[in-house]
């Protein structure tokens, strides 16, 4: 799924500035825990969570994830944009819940990151 098939679907705003629109996204992982996208997400997915701060920028810059999805009705802090803008991030808002997002995005084909997911296991 491409970063534009995405955001059509999530009717998602791109926050950042240089966000591909053909960026090729292979998978997902939604967590509010940074052990757990640390241990369990890998590149060309896409983190969805509710968590606005710096530290799932980081997080994600640090295990190579490309984008990041916040959901709900929060602003984020300019900081924040800007951060990943130098990260090289892309960040989208999804005005949905976690579980509406996630929900979307899987019924219309996207992996999850678990290999055992795919198995139905």
């Amino acid at each position: 799924m491409y970063l534009k098939e995405v955001v059509d679907l999530l009717d998602a705003r791109v926050l950042t500035e240089s966000s591909n629109p053909d960026l090729e996204l292979n998978s997902a992982f939604s967590s509010d825990m940074l052990s757990h996208v640390l241990a369990y997400s890998n590149d060309k997915s896409i983190l969805i969570t509710a968590l606005y701060n710096p530290q799932v920028l980081r997080t994600a810059d640090l295990m190579g994830i490309s984008c990041v999805i916040f959901i709900g009705r929060n602003e984020p802090d300019p900081a924040l944009i800007k951060l990943a803008n130098s990260l090289g991030l892309t960040i989208i808002q999804s005005p949905y819940s976690m579980y509406v997002t996630c929900g979307l995005l899987f019924s219309h084909g996207l992996q999850g990151t678990f290999q055992d997911e795919q198995k139905g296991r």
